[in-house]
């Protein structure tokens, strides 16, 4: 596989870390995945989204920026690496939680940082109804996230969709996720996971539903 960098992409509850772990094991790959958890300030944001976005966003822009700048320094004989989130994600979230001003200053150390950022060799974008990511965000019962709305998801989705409609830097693979659970259907699972490695270049869609068919 000539793919060194992979990055899966969706909102939150699509699936991504899941589908992340697969692809790692199925190429023999190491795992980078989002640290949320260590941003002090995630529970208070999605208390009072308002009174903490900055922080959240900032925190988390750092931290991205430090987990991907070391990129660059791989070489070839090193494994394929496989990551939960990319780097233009943070900018995303940060247009949809900051106001006007807050996103100024915030675009300003972002336009910084992003020059040390490769770009991923694929990109997986995962897609799911709103109503869908909501089922799967209240069954996996993480206690920071019981605040996240249908309209925070669905204004989250929207986003993605506008990202990766203009998204040019990398090859994409676009996934309608919806109807499959990737933790269990193995079929559907080792069907993406062919469709991943044959792309090499361009943009092209998996819908697992027609070929389950086969």
């Amino acid at each position: 596989m000539e793919t060194r960098y992979i990055v899966v992409e969706g909102p939150i509850g699509v699936g991504k870390t899941t589908l992340a772990r697969h692809i790692a094991e199925r190429f023999g790959g190491e795992l980078l995945l989002e640290r949320a958890e260590e941003n002090p300030f995630l529970d208070r944001f999605y208390a009072d989204p308002r009174g903490a976005a900055f922080q959240t966003q900032l925190f988390f822009l750092m931290q991205r920026a430090e987990q991907l700048r070391e990129l660059r320094q791989r070489d070839l004989f090193q494994p394929v690496l496989v990551a939960d989130f990319s780097f233009y994600k943070d900018r995303l979230f940060a247009r949809l939680n900051l106001d006007d001003a807050e996103y100024r200053l915030y675009d300003h150390v972002y336009r910084a940082l992003e020059m040390e950022i490769p770009a991923p060799d694929l990109v997986v974008y995962l897609q799911a109804p709103v109503d869908t990511l909501t089922a799967r965000i209240q069954r996996r019962g993480r206690v920071c996230e019981r605040e996240i709305g249908a309209d925070y998801l669905g204004r989250l989705s929207e986003a993605y969709v506008d990202l990766f409609y203009h998204y040019e830097d990398s090859p994409l693979l676009i996934v309608n996720a919806g109807d499959i659970n990737l933790a269990d259907n193995e079929r559907d699972l080792a069907l993406l996971l062919e469709r991943i490695e044959s792309v090499r270049s361009g943009r092209h869609y998996f819908n697992p539903a027609p070929l389950a068919l086969d």
